[in-house]
């Protein structure tokens, strides 16, 4: 996907950017390129792979979720702020936060918000375990979104926990979502989640399988989860 194969792109799913917002996303991928000779940001910094593997796929939960003006959306280990910086760029009424273990990226992201001149956002830097034990965020986010984090058994326990009774956490997966959803069912419902839909589709030009998988709370997480750093990784529930 080229920059120029972006817009009209979007324009067929019902999405139209400003110029302010093409121009957000350009100086975004310069930034993102700039800060990655520094720190390890990502492995994707061809132009073309840039719009299509991170700003359009990050943009593809607007495709299936009606985001709201006010609502307010916690990013679960973003990295260098995907999904939830283009989000922002679309949506610019959402409150959006980041939780992210390293520092660095916390650096790159409070730069890059400053630079896009992106207001109501937040980060943090915290562990997700801890994050989402602390009183002032748990149960406190109407949407939590993940995209390529950790398979769906341990995202759940690092996400749900963050989000509001009858709110929605949106997991973007690649290939064998489908199979996570599967194997995290118990997860998911000791968690108090239920599976909404999994919209499964491919980029176009390059083909590559995609799932956002929507998944309702429904009641409260028990105050035990999630637990203590590390622990949902090595033993999953």
């Amino acid at each position: 996907m080229s920059k120029k194969q972006f817009i009209p792109l979007l324009e067929e799913k019902g999405i139209r950017l400003s110029t302010k917002q093409e121009e957000q996303f350009f100086s975004y991928f310069q930034l993102l390129v700039e800060w990655n000779e520094k720190m390890n940001l990502t492995a994707i910094t061809e132009v073309d792979e840039v719009y299509m593997k991170h700003f359009y796929d990050s943009l593809s939960a607007a495709f299936y979720y009606s985001f709201q003006p006010g609502q307010r959306l916690i990013d679960v280990g973003a990295g260098a702020g995907f999904p939830s910086i283009p989000l922002k760029i679309l949506f610019p009424e959402l409150h959006v936060s980041i939780v992210d273990s390293l520092k660095k990226r916390i650096h790159f992201l409070e730069h890059l918000a400053a630079e896009l001149e992106l207001t109501d956002v937040s980060f943090y830097h915290d562990r997700a375990e801890t994050f989402g034990q602390n009183p002032l965020h748990r149960e406190a986010y109407d949407i939590a979104t993940a995209r390529a984090v950790a398979r769906m058994s341990v995202l759940a326990e690092l996400c749900l926990p963050l989000v509001k009774k009858n709110g929605d956490f949106l997991a973007m997966k690649g290939a064998g979502g489908a199979e996570e959803v599967a194997d995290a069912s118990k997860a998911l419902s000791l968690l108090g989640g239920e599976v909404v839909c999994d919209y499964h589709f491919r980029l176009p030009i390059e083909e590559s399988e995609r799932h956002i998988i929507h998944i309702k709370k429904n009641k409260p997480t028990p105050k035990k989860y999630p637990r203590k750093p590390g622990t949902p990784n090595k033993a999953s529930l």
